[in-house]
């Protein structure tokens, strides 16, 4: 994009912004310093019937796929906004205009050297849907297997990647002069959602994705996960097997169709926790639109663009989190919570600890089946923001996920309770994570590391030793002294600053008098020197009287 067309959307952006009432961003935070000027516009303002959280994604549906997908991403995070903008942004739609037939089939053609009829030998020309980044048409391979196809809408890259390069402009505004902003440490999370983003826009990955999801199912016949073609797939075109069945959430077709809701609803549970423990990779966007079940009650799951990942070490720990929490244990919830989120250089450990204990307190004889997933992830997410840690990305991810798997189950069977099923799944994992196999190959891997560590030592120390020699290494502590400890110290520390510089007076001019002698007498040259001698050495000695006392 050129200069003239950046400065055409940034005027765009503004003029959205201030129109949906959200002008006050310019005073408040100088924003304007970055996105310019508004222009004053006819027509009416924001609707006085709408709140904020309403105007904002209304103001984010009108910006467009990038705006739509920031204000989805921003839906998971309720560290970062309050509860009433996470149930608004939820209601996002990724919905977008059809992009004309000529549009798709050039893309095609560009993609695959020849027209989609004769890549396909059939191919729809009205979309079956069209979202903010791609549009779905139906189509059917030469063998005659029914497909849909997703193709990249036209330009969007391009329209991407300056929204993108904006929004880190703006993030990094923010975290230099908002006190929220580096708190939040904007810049990172801009960073993390511009390479989500960027990521949904190659559709091989998203193919990737699913080829892994289906892995794990490989002996499992609760998923059915889309087959990709990737002779007819590139990274602006993905060809996939088409699902069709009954919308998870259409109850009365359910019914209708004779498929059991309780055990659907545990077979739901069953694919999330098998992903999430078992393997570490999840499917992160389990919407009802994305479930579609077979006659015989198996779960077709679409849509792989978003995924996240748990390594063994924080599944590890998130499971014994869960047990610091049944046991009530306030001061292993603190050390697993530290070791989860990266902590600021002035958290107070007793404070946390003490909201820990009061968080434990609200599930006090509680049964485990009273106890929300979702609700205990809410709350240990307000106490880590409130304390400055940062939970990675994937861990709030996985927030996400298993609120929308609790209160789809709830909906399929209001007697669900997850924390209650999901039991079996967390024992079966640490028995696991504790075989001996397991023990031995982490034994293993810390052998090899600790290997590798001796042998790598003494490179180590040297890169150290120069980071320190050249002022690279920043130590930081806090020492909590009493006030009048603090006073005697400084005072102590002045008169000894103090003897330092008369000392080295003194010695200057013990030098100076013994050099300085002018020819003929001793002059008032030599006097005066004599004179300033004798005040240094009467200074000395009051400046040791003085911290004689000061120690007694």
């Amino acid at each position: 994009m050129s200069r003239q067309d950046s400065r055409k959307r940034y005027r765009e952006i503004a003029g959205v912004l201030a129109r949906h009432g959200f002008e006050w961003l310019w005073s408040r935070w100088g924003i304007g310093r970055v996105l310019g000027t508004v222009e004053k516009r006819s027509g009416a303002g924001p609707s006085p019937t709408l709140t904020q959280p309403e105007r904002l994604r209304l103001a984010l549906e009108e910006l467009g796929p990038t705006f739509i997908k920031l204000g989805q991403m921003l839906s998971t995070r309720p560290d970062l906004l309050p509860p009433d903008y996470i149930v608004e942004l939820s209601k996002l739609q990724d919905h977008a205009p059809t992009v004309p037939y000529d549009e798709i089939a050039s893309i095609v053609r560009r993609e695959f050297g020849e027209e989609p009829g004769a890549v396909f030998p059939s191919f729809e020309v009205q979309p079956r849907a069209a979202a903010s980044i791609a549009q779905v048409h139906s189509a059917k391979l030469p063998d005659g297997a029914p497909v849909v196809v997703k193709v990249r809408r036209p330009h969007i890259e391009a329209q991407v990647e300056q929204d993108l390069t904006i929004l880190g402009q703006v993030a990094r505004f923010l975290a230099q002069n908002a006190e929220f902003g580096k708190r939040l440490d904007l810049e990172s999370l801009a960073d993390e959602f511009s390479t989500t983003l960027r990521n949904e826009l190659d559709f091989t990955r998203e193919g990737q994705n699913a080829e892994r999801i289906a892995a794990q199912f490989t002996d499992d016949p609760s998923l059915l996960v889309p087959t990709i073609y990737w002779e007819y797939s590139t990274h602006c075109v993905l060809t996939m097997q088409e699902i069709q069945g009954i919308k998870i959430d259409d109850l009365e077709a359910l019914s209708a169709a004779g498929i059991d809701r309780q055990e659907l609803a545990k077979r739901c549970a069953h694919i999330a926790l098998v992903q999430v423990l078992d393997h570490g990779f999840f499917h992160a966007d389990p919407h009802p639109g994305n479930f579609f079940v077979q006659p015989d009650g198996v779960i077709g799951l679409l849509d792989y663009g978003m995924v996240g990942q748990l390594s063994d070490r924080l599944r590890a720990s998130l499971l014994r989190f869960a047990m610091a929490i049944s046991r009530h244990d306030s001061e292993r919830l603190v050390d697993e919570l530290l070791a989860l989120g990266a902590a600021p250089v002035s958290l107070d450990r007793r404070r946390l600890k003490r909201d820990l204990e009061n968080l434990l307190t609200r599930y006090d004889r509680r049964a485990l089946g009273e106890i929300s997933a979702a609700q205990v992830f809410r709350d240990v997410t307000t106490i880590a923001q409130n304390h400055g840690l940062k939970l990675p990305s994937d861990l709030i991810l996985l927030a996400r996920v298993v609120a929308l798997d609790e209160g789809l189950g709830a909906k399929l069977d209001p007697d669900f309770k997850l924390i209650e099923f999901a039991q079996p799944y967390f024992k079966r994992f640490w028995q696991k994570n504790h075989s001996l196999r397991a023990v031995a190959r982490r034994a293993g891997e810390g052998a090899i590391d600790l290997a590798d560590l001796a042998i790598d030592l003494p490179e180590r120390l040297v890169r150290l030793s120069g980071m320190i020699e050249r002022g690279e290494v920043t130590v930081t502590s806090r020492l909590e002294v009493p006030e009048e400890l603090t006073k005697k110290v400084q005072r102590a520390a002045n008169r000894i600053a103090v003897s330092v510089l008369t000392a080295g007076l003194i010695i200057g001019l013990s030098v100076m008098a013994l050099v300085y002698r002018p020819a003929g007498s001793e002059g008032f040259g030599y006097f005066l020197l004599k004179t300033l001698l004798g005040v240094g050495v009467a200074s000395g000695v009051w400046l040791a009287i003085a911290l004689w006392k000061s120690t007694r």
